[in-house]
């Protein structure tokens, strides 16, 4: 099953697909490290992307950033109201050399997001390191998502970075894993929509 969003504001040009499986991902945001951090995320979640932003990345990067995670966050609610029989919680620690992240997450449909990271330093390249908290923000609450993301241990920015978003994806995955038995992960039986 596929998803498509197109999502068009003065700010951003969205046309972001969503999958699931083993296919390559083809992703252009216009943010290197943002493109480096979305191949590694559907890398590790087995959440295929294809994703083509045209931003106004010549004010910064928050728009195209932010905007993306509102997109990759409603595509996931897609997939989740498509597909009601999943695990439900995942959880992950990820070491990356030196850092060590955990993500925890809860398809609960009501959305929460507790960032717990305070990056070694404000930018990585050009990347502002204050637009990782912006990104899973959006992401989480389109897609009515309950996560907790810690950073354990500090080291080299880029490395606390990476951990956090191979982290999540792990989690995320877990998460989406078909259920054993066909029924709604909850003992009320419905995830708030």
């Amino acid at each position: 099953m596929t998803f498509q969003i197109k999502r068009e504001t003065k700010e951003t040009k969205i046309d972001i697909t969503m999958s699931q499986g083993n296919q390559e991902s083809h992703i252009q945001t216009g943010v290197g490290f943002l493109d480096h951090m979305l191949t590694l995320f559907s890398f590790h979640s087995g959440l295929p992307l294809s994703i083509d932003v045209q931003g106004d990345t010549w004010v910064d990067d928050h728009h195209t950033t932010e905007d993306i995670g509102i997109v990759l966050g409603q595509l996931l609610l897609q997939l989740t109201q498509a597909n009601p029989y999943y695990e439900r919680y995942g959880q992950q620690y990820l070491p990356m050399d030196e850092t060590l992240a955990r993500a925890v997450v809860d398809i609960s449909g009501r959305p929460y997001l507790n960032f717990n990271a305070t990056f070694s330093k404000e930018k990585v390249g050009q990347f502002d390191t204050e637009l990782v908290e912006e990104f899973f923000r959006a992401f989480v609450i389109n897609a009515r998502l309950t996560v907790h993301i810690d950073l354990l241990h500090q080291g080299n920015t880029h490395h606390e970075i990476e951990a956090i978003f191979k982290a999540f994806a792990r989690a995320l995955k877990q998460a989406l894993a078909p259920a054993q038995t066909q029924r709604i992960p909850s003992s009320k039986g419905v995830i708030e929509s």
